[in-house]
């Protein structure tokens, strides 16, 4: 949304053990938790520990506007003619179901959870000043629900339509095979519930990608709306930045049909 960030308190949840083992354990996470918060001019100013059956690492953060909200950006801006980018692959939820299950995926490859745990490590906050300087008029991230999930909210608070270019979505490596050997997240098959958003969701039914629009994202990228003229440079700029995948996906419509915002071509 465009805020900075300042402060930061943890919440972990480690496991039974020796004084000294949990003590290094947290050493350990919270080392790694500074040098990216600190990367991002954030301060690590507290927080709570706690014991429990699993692992679990989180953080309340705290952020500022300016205060007449005019640095904000939204769901909700989207405007018809405006270009659709996104910032970074998709493919974390299939690849990451897969991966517990290599030995029985013939194709499966090492290289494929390397390079998603890549992207996934790529902050999103060099991206927010990119699109900021070209005019970006919404902005989400895309998660758990999904790049059509996430779409869908947007496009209802804009009260427009979309169009989005199956061709066009950047996907990791393997990801695609993942997905045509049947692997799906445990969250993708609720997330299939968007599809009634579609307009045309037959005529792509069995194309490579159209199952990429429901797979849950760990550490997505944003999905963003920038002016048409505006769409080349930011482009450019986002690749320069780092984030080489990043690419334009569809286009914002008028809205013709409030149930099924939504329409593919590829």
């Amino acid at each position: 949304m465009g805020a900075q960030p300042q402060s930061a308190t943890a919440v972990v949840t480690v496991p039974p053990g020796l004084d000294r083992q949990v003590q290094e354990l947290l050493f350990q996470l919270l080392s790694g938790a500074l040098q990216v918060l600190n990367a991002a001019g954030c301060a690590l100013v507290g927080g709570h520990t706690g014991e429990g059956q699993e692992l679990t690492l989180g953080f309340a953060i705290n952020a500022w506007v300016d205060a007449n909200l005019a640095g904000v950006t939204r769901k909700g801006g989207l405007r018809a003619g405006d270009v659709l980018l996104l910032t970074k692959p998709l493919g974390t939820g299939t690849l990451f179901a897969a991966h517990p299950r290599s030995s029985g995926l013939p194709q499966f490859r090492g290289r494929w959870v390397h390079l998603a745990l890549d992207s996934m490590a790529m902050s999103n906050q060099a991206a927010t000043a990119v699109l900021a300087r070209h005019c970006v008029t919404a902005c989400t991230d895309v998660t758990g629900f999904g790049l059509l999930g996430h779409m869908l909210e947007m496009a209802q608070a804009s009260q427009v339509g979309v169009t989005l270019d199956l061709a066009a979505l950047p996907v990791l490596d393997g990801a695609e095979a993942c997905l045509a050997a049947g692997v799906v997240s445990s969250l993708a098959p609720a997330n299939r519930r968007t599809q009634a958003a579609l307009h045309n969701p037959q005529a792509f039914s069995q194309h490579p990608r159209f199952a990429l629009l429901f797979d849950p994202q760990t550490a997505g990228g944003l999905l963003a709306s920038v002016p048409a003229h505006q769409a080349p440079r930011c482009l450019d700029a986002l690749r320069a930045a780092g984030y080489a995948q990043a690419a334009a996906i569809g286009e914002v419509t008028a809205l013709a049909a409030p149930l099924t915002p939504v329409s593919l071509r590829g």
